[in-house]
């Protein structure tokens, strides 16, 4: 990428940045931010990184955009009320001084970094040949750093118990979000008749490229789940009730399975999630199977909300 076309990078960047601060419309901030993590996946790709890149398009713009859309619409309702309340000269003044400050010393932090900065790249590739994958993230994150990423996933599995308690008690148990609407003819229904077959395919061709090559259960997951909102939001497939037992199922298989190799590994490699020597490879690509329909199931289901209706129809 030639130096102009940086720096148009960087100045868009900072253009969306500056709309998604200032903008007083919440969805118009939303789009915003959506644009941001769009432009920030090339940024990614311009500095070689394609894993972050993958994952901010995926989790960054994708996911959370969609997340943030729906907040939007749900405080569509109040935003006007809420926009009475505006802060006095001040109050922004000051909000202003504070985020400036806050700007200028992250700034200040990656200016001042030493030259080479400091990085473990050359004890990462110098012991990657020990765990048996080709791409030195999936080696960080499954093996040098496995306890971070096992987290991760309870974590997020915490995330959505934490969003199903908002329910109200007549609906524990029951379907979450409202009933979809089928249009037959509509292009979202044919969208969602099109596009979850290949979804699938390059889904589960980025979790099983993961190990050598730019990609990952993370990644692949959030396709996935895509391709059922998608489902989803069309009509033609409604979100399972939360109690059915295979949902739960699937919910845990994934953080199960990776703690039991965890386990698996005090007993044969004398630490928690240390992986015998030679069966690295195949260990990590046990877990990140695993973790592919546990990840996909959870980031759905958090995406629609707490259930909101009985498990039969009315």
């Amino acid at each position: 990428m030639s130096d102009a076309l940086h720096l148009a990078l960087i100045a868009l960047l900072l253009a969306l940045a500056f709309w998604t601060v200032v903008a007083r419309e919440t969805f118009a901030a939303v789009a915003g931010f959506v644009s941001y993590g769009l432009l920030l996946t090339l940024a990614w790709v311009a500095l070689s990184a394609v894993d972050v890149a993958l994952t901010e398009a995926a989790i960054g713009a994708g996911l959370t955009g969609a997340l943030l859309i729906g907040a939007a619409s749900r405080l569509r309702k109040t935003e006007a009320a809420a926009r009475t309340e505006w802060p006095g000269r001040a109050t922004r003044v000051l909000a202003a001084i504070v985020a400036s400050a806050v700007a200028a010393a992250i700034a200040a932090c990656v200016l001042l970094l030493p030259d080479p900065a400091p990085t473990l790249a050359p004890e990462v590739a110098q012991n990657l040949a020990s765990t048996g994958v080709g791409n030195p993230i999936t080696a960080v994150l499954m093996s040098f750093r496995a306890m971070d990423t096992m987290l991760e996933a309870i974590v997020l599995l915490f995330g959505l118990i934490a969003i199903w308690s908002l329910a109200s008690d007549r609906y524990w148990g029951g379907r979450p979000g409202l009933a979809p609407v089928y249009e037959p003819n509509g292009i979202l229904a044919y969208l969602a008749r099109v596009l979850p077959p290949i979804g699938i395919v390059v889904g589960i061709y980025i979790l099983w490229v993961g190990a050598d090559y730019p990609g990952g259960k993370f990644q692949g997951g959030t396709v996935l789940a895509a391709m059922w909102l998608l489902l989803m939001m069309s009509g033609l497939h409604d979100a399972p009730a939360v109690s059915r037992r295979w949902v739960r199922l699937v919910l845990i298989g994934g953080p199960a399975v990776f703690i039991l190799v965890g386990v698996l590994g005090v007993f044969v490699a004398n630490a928690f999630l240390a992986y015998p020597a030679g069966f690295a490879k195949p260990l990590i690509i046990v877990i990140e199977v695993a973790l592919l329909p546990s990840l996909a199931v959870t980031l759905t289901l958090l995406l629609i909300g707490p259930p909101q209706r009985s498990e039969s129809p009315p």
